[in-house]
């Protein structure tokens, strides 16, 4: 579904992605690692259409995600490791996301709930004012509610406490199937139980690849 193949990518001088060619398939389930400046988010923003490649291509499901970018993001769903300054409150966020992402709002308040947020006693609180916590748990939940193929997830528990987790991990178990899941990280022992495949990046490059 995914297709990476000689991918380079520059800024200035610096090569952050140096002829990278991988490709994820349906029921992948992906710890991404390296250290900063390994190019694992490169790699994430190219492949969500962000970044222009100096050389090399990348295609989702044959689709070029900055040339076909809304096609491809319908199908994608990323949760970012800081999250966005969004100023909208959390009932105009979730009106916004149903109507251009075609997501059930009833689904985001579900997911919410097995998050342990309370949606409705929140709804006109700026998404910009709430907790790191609360953030990410809202972020978790639209992931989950949008039926996504592909998801994405970056450092996704950094603002969550240990029960928290608990239930991010349990909902992605009862959620991963015919998916591809990518998840940035430097906890590995956090996903190992969750992943297939482990993906180690090192100055641009992938170092290892290990399915199992």
């Amino acid at each position: 579904m995914i297709n990476i193949e000689n991918l380079t990518k520059k800024f200035g001088t610096n090569i952050s992605l140096d002829n990278v060619s991988c490709d994820f398939n349906k029921n992948d389930s992906v710890a991404l690692m390296g250290a900063n400046g390994a190019g694992k988010t490169t790699l994430i923003r190219s492949i969500l259409g962000y970044y222009h490649p100096n050389s090399g291509k990348v295609l989702i499901d044959g689709l070029d995600p900055i040339k076909d970018r809304i096609k491809v993001l319908k199908n994608i769903s990323f949760v970012p490791q800081l999250p966005p300054p969004i100023k909208l409150s959390i009932e105009e966020l979730m009106q916004y996301i149903s109507i251009s992402a075609d997501v059930d709002k009833e689904l985001i308040k579900h997911y919410s709930d097995e998050m342990k947020l309370d949606i409705s006693a929140n709804l006109n609180k700026s998404f910009f004012k709430l907790s790191g916590g609360m953030k990410q748990k809202l972020l978790i939940a639209i992931s989950l509610a949008k039926k996504s193929s592909i998801i994405i997830y970056d450092e996704p528990t950094a603002n969550l406490d240990p029960k928290a987790r608990d239930d991010f991990y349990r909902l992605l178990k009862q959620n991963e199937d015919e998916k591809i899941l990518l998840f940035v990280t430097h906890r590995l022992e956090e996903v190992k139980n969750l992943v297939n495949r482990q993906i180690y990046m090192d100055m641009g490059k992938i170092v290892s690849d290990e399915k199992f």
